[in-house]
């Protein structure tokens, strides 16, 4: 069938404003049907997260062409399979950037999160069984992370999707497959807080003030933010932070029993491991270039007591933390809402892309 995507062509040194110079092309691509295994969907609604911008500048090397796009809602139109016992045509679902093989190492021991076969075919901008279903004009154009969702439809292996009841607004699920996943998880996976602990996250992007909210749920106390822009320090007063301030603020803060840091920048992960008690942890979801490098006091580790984790996609298992989140939202107690900044066609992602890059968007939304 005949799609319309936003593929990018050229990764790295793109010349801002990208509204100007469109790095993003709205191209029209042949989708393959579903094999098994797989699903058609429709793309409901996608959000933009840094790790989208980060493949346009260049600081997540990706194979091109690439239909970009990871964070999105969908409505299920086919299976690959037939009589696929989890899915079936007019499902929900939400769309995830790592499908898990569940027969691996990793995925056996319950971190499917670190799934080196479905961090393979994400590399190679393939589908887990291999190659892709995207092209143009004859050219083969990549998945970006199993997903691919700047676009009208997708084809995508059905261990990237979850599902989710049908009552459920597009725009608010779509960002559980990324910002609440990775904010959350890594406050109640990585981290795994208790309540009492004092937590401090660096950055408020859609995932650092998904981590706010985070905090909150899981009864963190006090919940620290710090973010250059005033907008953003408001709004994680307003979802529970008991204080926000600026980065030049930063050393007049108490060192926190938890630190997140959301910015993807060495220096910044660097003064956030500064800012952990002893004994404290440090988690980082962001991504910086892969040429930077993090230094820091390394007897510190050992006389401080500290930990100093990763966390990816919040060390998630999507199929049981969707659900879990999706209650909390339920329930009042995780207003994920609240993180978007705007609603738009999938026509305005170029101009959407500068604001993202600008700093002062949360979680903009595209509708095809």
């Amino acid at each position: 069938m005949e799609i319309t995507a936003a593929v990018l062509r050229q990764s790295g040194d793109q010349p801002r404003p990208y509204a100007d110079h469109q790095p993003l092309e709205l191209a029209t691509l042949t989708l393959d049907d579903p094999k098994p295994g797989e699903l058609l969907v429709r793309i409901d609604a996608a959000g933009l997260c840094h790790s989208d911008l980060s493949v346009i500048n260049g600081d997540r090397p990706r194979p091109m062409p690439m239909a970009i796009g990871h964070e999105a809602a969908a409505t299920v139109l086919a299976t690959g399979t037939a009589d696929d016992p989890a899915f079936a045509p007019g499902d929900r679902v939400v769309l995830v950037f790592l499908p898990a093989c569940g027969d691996c190492v990793e995925c056996r021991s319950g971190r499917g999160y670190l799934c080196p076969v479905g961090a393979a075919a994400n590399g190679a901008g393939q589908l887990m069984a291999g190659g892709s279903r995207l092209s143009c004009c004859g050219e083969l154009v990549h998945h970006h992370l199993g997903v691919s969702a700047f676009a009208t439809h997708a084809v995508v292996d059905r261990r990237s999707a979850v599902k989710i009841d049908s009552d459920i607004p597009s725009e608010t699920a779509a960002l559980f497959g990324c910002a609440v996943l990775t904010g959350v998880g890594a406050v109640m996976n990585t981290a795994a807080a208790r309540p009492g602990e004092s937590l401090l996250v660096y950055g408020l992007g859609g995932v650092g003030l998904a981590s706010v909210l985070g905090a909150v749920a899981a009864g963190c106390v006090p919940v620290t933010a710090i973010d250059p822009f005033p907008e953003k320090r408001a709004l994680a007063l307003e979802l529970g932070a008991a204080r926000a301030v600026s980065p030049e603020e930063a050393a007049s803060l108490d060192k926190a029993d938890i630190v997140i840091e959301t910015v993807g920048k060495a220096a910044v992960l660097a003064e956030a491991y500064g800012m952990a008690k002893r004994g404290g942890r440090v988690v980082t979801v962001g991504l910086p270039n892969p040429a930077e490098q993090l230094n820091i006091p390394a007897l510190s580790l050992v006389a401080d007591g500290k930990t100093l984790m990763g966390s990816y996609m919040g060390s998630s298992i999507p199929s049981r933390d969707i659900p879990r989140y999706l209650a909390l939202w339920r329930a009042g107690r995780l207003p994920v809402e609240r993180l978007m900044s705007s609603l738009g066609p999938m026509s305005e992602i170029n101009a959407l892309m500068d604001k993202l890059a600008d700093g002062r968007a949360i979680r903009q939304i595209v509708v095809p």
